[in-house]
């Protein structure tokens, strides 16, 4: 694939790197990018990659993000699961010689002079995956740790429908190429400290689901406090939501003190979410969005949106049944 060797001449042409990926890291962000920095590293020891952006607590045992260079306009970045500019994390406004997005969202906007863009993939890690075993590039223990993570989490263990046979090919391709041990990498990515457990039980008592099964929580700062988490907890916990019967779509909005904006992750087993989200200034996947809104009353518009867009599901099954 013309992408592959792109990509790979890129990579062995510059001897500075740096990898970057969206704001609000999640593990598909993180692995996906220490996984392709190992993967380099691995095969040009000489190069200097760094991986940046701001650090989480929660996923740190995937690494340690590097601090950006201070010169790099001879450098070449490789953004990562980032589909727009503006979500990028940790450039600060530099300039590079060259640059290449390597993204599974749908598209949103053009800033790279190589954009790989696969929707139908089931996460940044899986292209990453698809990089390394269609170039020169090497697969170590170190880089298929990180990458398994990545693929496991955004695909909720294999649940969702984005994961195809590809997927499997290459996870299969990964473990017998590195005897990667991956059942011990799931207890560092499920674990939850108690006051998490707490929480999700206040979340559970504090769900409403409307008439046409969206369901909600709008969280404020009193919450958190409470139960000493931020608000990226809670949208680390949204798919734990699944299947609840009554819900066909549902999301959590929490006040980001921080940021100084109401921070909203949406899922769905149905009803397609992202185009809502996006014109709310959100975005992402047909059934897992999140989206950033000024105050609680563009959260009320927004759960009305979404609200909507569940009954205008609903009744159009009830059409085909």
């Amino acid at each position: 694939m013309f992408q592959y060797r792109q990509i790979y001449k890129k990579i062995k042409k510059y001897d500075t790197i740096v990898i970057a990926r969206h704001v609000g890291p999640d593990p598909d962000a993180l692995g996906s990018s220490f996984g392709l920095k190992e993967s380099i590293l691995a095969t040009f020891p000489k190069k200097k990659v760094y991986a940046v952006g701001a650090g989480t607590a929660r996923f740190r045992y995937l690494g340690f993000v590097d601090k950006l260079p201070e010169n790099t306009e001879d450098a070449l970045l490789i953004v990562l699961d980032t589909p727009d500019k503006k979500r990028v994390d940790g450039l600060e406004d530099k300039k590079f010689a060259y640059q290449i997005k390597i993204d599974h969202h749908p598209h949103v906007e053009t800033f790279c002079d190589i954009e790989w863009i696969d929707d139908t993939a089931s996460s940044a890690s899986q292209l990453v995956m698809e990089l390394i075993f269609h170039t020169r590039l090497k697969m170590n223990e170190k880089a298929a740790s990180k990458l398994f993570v990545g693929l496991v989490a955004d695909t909720e263990r294999f649940l969702y429908a984005y994961t195809t046979p590809k997927t499997f090919e290459l996870v299969a391709k990964m473990i017998k190429k590195t005897n990667l041990d991956f059942t011990k990498l799931y207890p560092q990515l499920y674990s939850r400290p108690l006051r998490e457990i707490r929480f999700q039980g206040y979340l559970m008592s504090n769900l409403t689901i409307t008439e046409n099964g969206f369901g909600y929580v709008k969280m404020d700062d009193d919450v958190l406090e409470e139960y000493h988490v931020d608000a990226a907890t809670a949208g680390n916990m949204i798919n734990n939501f699944n299947y609840i019967e009554e819900m066909v779509a549902w999301g959590f909005f929490s006040h980001d003190k921080g940021n100084n904006n109401i921070r909203g992750s949406i899922r769905s087993r149905g009803p397609v979410v992202n185009e809502t989200a996006a014109s709310f200034g959100g975005g992402g996947h047909a059934f897992a969005s999140g989206v950033k809104l000024p105050d609680f009353d563009r959260v009320d518009e927004l759960i009305d949106a979404l609200d909507a867009v569940c009954k205008e599901y609903k009744e159009e099954e009830k059409d085909r049944k």
